[in-house]
């Protein structure tokens, strides 16, 4: 095959989903600093996106706050989980609109929807007005959980793309995928290719929470675990490579 016929190929890959959800940490927006918001991955994570884009992909987000203020971490040191909960949604909020400004930069309309009603900042969340969007090529990230305190945003992540009839939800990480142990401190943790719902709760994998996991069974809805700090790897995810761990039913 001719590099000519090669790059031919390449470009008329389609997709292998029309409507995605993709999760990212806060901590992935941190990167190495552990802390706030690093500019160039964000900058970077905007390109990724923006490339699935480029493909007529529908891209919903939800966005994690755990670089500015984890709930659980306050209600650790004493805090009531209630507020420290609301002050995690507040932290995904911030980082909503540093993502919808680089996505803005690359001239993808993006719409910030929130569970918490800011007027001045984001729209509030509307069921019916966010697929418009989607079906308008707008990326829209969901802010804020779900509002409610005692719910993660892998919860939030899981009823949204539900909501929305993400095809799938693809949940970004810092390592390549599902490991029966964690391969940044067991050098021989194994990757798992592809899981079922129930291994992932038996086996006490920290992949989603328990009620995250339980809503993608009840209602069939697969999770794709992969590394996206891998270049490329979001629009391999999108053109159906094996890419990750995938989470599904058994067929």
């Amino acid at each position: 095959m001719t590099a000519s016929e090669s790059t031919s190929k390449k470009s008329s890959a389609k997709p292998a989903y029309k409507r995605v959800l993709l999760k990212l940490s806060g901590e992935a927006l941190a990167a190495d600093k552990g802390f706030g918001i690093n500019t160039e991955t964000i900058e970077r994570i905007a390109k990724e996106i923006h490339e699935v884009h480029q493909m007529g992909v529908e891209i919903a987000i939800v966005l994690g706050g755990g670089n500015i203020f984890r709930g659980i971490a306050g209600t650790a040191k004493g805090m009531d989980r209630a507020t420290s909960d609301y002050m995690g949604m507040l932290a995904t909020v911030i980082n909503s609109l540093a993502l919808q400004d680089q996505l803005e930069k690359l001239d993808i309309y993006t719409r910030v929807q929130s569970a918490i009603e800011m007027h001045q900042l984001a729209e509030p969340y509307i069921r019916r007005r966010a697929v418009r969007h989607l079906e308008k090529q707008r990326v829209v990230i969901f802010a804020a959980g779900t509002g409610n305190p005692y719910f993660t945003t892998d919860t939030a992540a899981s009823l949204r793309a539900m909501e929305v009839n993400a095809e799938i939800i693809m949940k970004a990480t810092q390592v390549d995928g599902i490991y029966s142990d964690d391969p940044r401190k067991n050098a021989d943790a194994e990757l798992y290719e592809t899981l079922e719902y129930l291994d992932v709760l038996k086996k006490g994998l920290k992949v989603m929470d328990s009620t995250a996991i339980s809503l993608c069974m009840d209602h069939d809805l697969p999770i794709l675990v992969f590394n996206l700090s891998k270049s490329g790897n979001f629009k391999r995810a999108i053109l159906g490579e094996k890419v990750g761990t995938t989470v599904r039913r058994e067929r």
